[in-house]
């Protein structure tokens, strides 16, 4: 029961989320509306059970870090922001917040990103490896690795070349540096597609669930439309409002 249940909220929330292709209505409300109080409470919780009480209110319950104390009154005075008279007070929790999170990101996106694709940048020009296999195994595939390394150092370049403007681009450098715009324009290409087809994905998930629950998915549909159409008489929803 519960298991039946539970097919025909899915199939209703993931009809009301699309429905939004149509306008704005009630129901896409709804659904959007649940899913942010949903989200926000599972964050919530996550963060109590998992930060607050192992690392905050545990220890100082057990009176074994009494420096935990200063965390403790940089969150609280970020709740004055509530009052008018002593918002101020939040500032110093928001600093604190903002300047240790600062600090970990450029360790963290300096070692973990910057760093990274420096070194990834750093490639023999000919690939010994690919050459041996092309020579044991020749074929268009082989060929192509042998081109990567050329390819992508020449394209690193020119990329860079295009960002270097102490230099008016014109003559070579302006070739070079076009060459880095088309070269700039594939990989956003590439990366917009990439999204695409994971949003893709995602739909043909969705579509496969409401053909394979074919019935539930017919009624609430049915009746998603007769509700569109007496809000629209009623005059609740503009029918010449377009989204």
């Amino acid at each position: 029961m519960w298991e039946t249940l539970g097919i025909w909220i899915q199939v209703f929330l993931t009809l009301a989320i699309f429905s939004f292709l149509y306008r704005d209505n009630p129901f896409y409300k709804f659904a959007e509306h649940l899913f942010v109080g949903v989200a926000t409470g599972y964050w919530v919780v996550l963060q109590v059970r998992n930060v607050l009480l192992p690392n905050l209110f545990e220890p100082l319950l057990r009176f074994s870090d009494p420096w935990l104390l200063l965390p403790l009154f940089l969150g609280l005075v970020l709740f004055m922001r509530l009052s008018d008279r002593y918002s101020y007070l939040s500032r110093w929790g928001m600093a604190a917040v903002v300047g240790i999170f600062a600090g970990l990101a450029i360790f963290g996106f300096g070692g973990g990103d910057l760093i990274i694709q420096i070194r990834s940048n750093i490639l023999p020009f000919i690939d010994r490896e690919a050459i041996a296999a092309f020579t044991e195994n020749a074929g268009l595939i082989t060929f192509l690795e042998i081109l990567s390394n050329p390819i992508f150092i020449l394209g690193v370049i020119c990329v860079l070349f295009y960002f270097f403007f102490s230099k008016e681009h014109t003559g070579a450098l302006g070739i070079v540096s076009k060459i880095g715009i088309y070269l700039l324009m594939i990989s956003f290409g590439a990366s917009y597609g990439n999204t695409v087809m994971a949003r893709i994905s995602l739909f043909i998930d969705r579509a496969q669930f409401g053909i394979v629950n074919w019935i539930p998915t017919v009624i609430i549909g049915v009746l998603m439309i007769i509700a569109f159409i007496v809000l629209a008489i009623t005059g609740k929803v503009d029918p010449k409002e377009q989204f």
